[in-house]
This record gives structure tokens, C-alpha cells and sequence, in this order.
């Protein structure tokens, strides 16, 4: 199980590491197709667990979210966009979506709420990895910032929990993570976090300390976004979000870390820098 795990992880270092240096279309298509094979995935995971979901509604509008949210934080030349751009973005969302229910045979209030669930968290969180990128002077280094130390934390969770793992962290959530796995987790990636700062970030983040509460943020964050998605999985008896990804389970399982911290990076880094 490892080796395919470690050939997927080079394979998508392959892809996400250049689309990030060159940025514009390029990252946002792949963004694009990460959001909706997330909303896929997620639509596969409802429905494997006999939960209603409306899989048309929950892609099309939710991609119109996403659409809204990179919209709003992007400018292209030429293009005006109006002020009320989210609020008139989130009516023709909550409108379409009950409006398709209506038109639906055997009309459902769950299929609804677990609609809008989707719609609402993965592409309006995903679509920040766009913003971030977008940060003037510095959105490449810290989006490569965000991503490598995801990856450390979930790398170094994963061999220090096999190594070390003895106390769980949430059995009922997610049985074979420990405290161990997410302490190691954690240390890793604040180390990655200040080898960054002083070698892609000395210009934007001068000095040592504001890197360490960064690789925190991302590392706590990012796990407690990993155990959201587990909660899902767990409420509808799914182990993996689908097969798409050997050794990862599918993109909603690789990029579920994102969920809660790309808006939190974002609006974070904002405020600090």
C-alpha cells in the first residue's frame, strides 16, 4: 500500500508544483477540476450511504460558487464586475437549488440540506487555493507555503503514528489516527514552516516567529479539516471518497486538509502581511 502512495504523491507533486509557478489559467483549470471532482466524489459518498443528494444541482451551482468566490478576489482586465457580486452569486445558488428540488419527483428537505452542504463548503473553500495564489508579489511562495506544509504534517503524522502511535485521537472518527501521529504531525511542519520563511519568504515574512504560528495554523487546522470530511465518511459508512487517487482514496480524501484552512490561510496571510 505504500508504494502506490508514494508514486501517486510524485505524480501529483509533478502536476501541482508547476501549475503553481505558472499560476493564471493553467492553476486555475486545475483548481477547477480538483472542485469538481470533490463535488463528485462527494455526491458518490452520499449516495453510497443512501443519503439524498441532487448530484446535477450539487455540480452545476456548485461550481457557480466557485466561479463567484474567485471572482470576487480576482481582477481581469476588462471585466466589470458588479459590488453585490456574492449576495446576487449566493440567491441564484439558494433559488436554483430548491427550485430543481421542486421540479424533482418524490421532492426531499434532506436532499436539499445535503445539497446546499456541498455546494456551500467545498467549492467556496476550495476556490481560495485561486485567491491565495493571486496575493500580489508573494501568492506563488505562499501557496508553495500552505501546500508543502500540509504535506509534512500528513507525511509526518503518518510514519509517526505507525512508529509511535499509541493513544487515539478519535476512535469514532477516525480510528487509526493517534495523538502521537498528530503531535510529530504538527512539529514536522512547523520546522517546514521556518526553513520556508527563510528560504522562499525572507522578503514577505522577516522574521521567524510569524512562520511558526503559520505552520500551526496550517498543521491544527488542516488536521481538524481532515477529521470534518472523516465525519462525513463515517456518517455514511464509507471509507474512501472513491479509488481515483491508488493509495490516497480519491481527491476529496487528498484535499479534505483544505476545506477549513485555504479560507483561513487566505484571510490570515491578508491580515498579517
Amino acid at each position: 500500500m505504500l508504494l502506490p502512495r508514494i508514486i501517486t504523491a510524485i505524480i501529483g507533486l509533478c502536476v501541482i508544483l508547476p501549475a503553481i509557478h505558472y499560476g493564471g489559467v493553467f492553476y486555475m483549470v486545475l483548481v477547477a477540476g480538483i472542485i469538481a471532482l470533490c463535488l463528485y466524489e462527494y455526491g458518490l459518498v452520499l449516495t453510497a450511504g443512501k443519503k439524498p443528494v441532487h448530484r446535477f444541482s450539487l455540480l452545476f451551482f456548485g461550481m457557480l460558487m466557485a466561479v463567484a468566490a474567485v471572482l470576487g478576489r480576482t481582477h481581469f482586465n476588462g471585466l466589470e464586475l458588479p459590488d453585490n457580486l456574492y449576495p446576487l452569486a449566493m440567491s441564484v445558488i439558494i433559488f436554483g437549488i430548491l427550485f430543481v428540488e421542486i421540479l424533482t419527483p418524490h421532492r426531499s428537505w434532506d436532499r436539499v440540506c445535503n445539497t446546499f452542504t456541498g455546494v456551500f463548503l467545498i467549492p467556496w473553500a476550495l476556490a481560495h487555493l485561486i485567491n491565495i495564489r493571486d496575493i500580489a508579489n508573494c501568492g506563488e511562495y505562499l501557496t508553495y507555503f500552505m501546500f508543502i506544509t500540509v504535506w509534512v504534517s500528513d507525511t509526518g503524522a503518518y510514519f509517526t503514528g505507525r512508529l509511535l502511535g499509541r493513544t487515539k485521537l478519535n476512535v469514532e472518527v477516525s480510528p487509526k489516527k493517534t495523538w502521537e501521529g498528530s503531535v510529530g504531525g504538527t512539529l514536522l511542519a512547523v520546522g517546514a514552516a521556518v526553513i520556508m520563511q527563510k528560504t522562499l519568504l525572507p522578503e514577505f515574512i522577516k522574521t521567524v516567529q510569524p512562520a511558526i504560528w503559520l505552520g500551526l495554523l496550517v498543521a491544527v487546522i488542516g488536521q481538524v479539516s481532515d477529521l470534518a470530511e472523516s465525519v462525513l465518511k463515517r456518517s455514511t459508512g464509507v471509507k474512501d471518497s472513491s479509488n481515483l487517487l491508488p493509495g490516497h482514496g480519491g481527491f476529496l480524501d487528498r484535499f479534505d486538509s483544505y476545506l477549513l484552512l485555504a479560507p483561513v490561510f487566505y484571510y490570515t496571510v491578508l491580515y498579517l502581511l
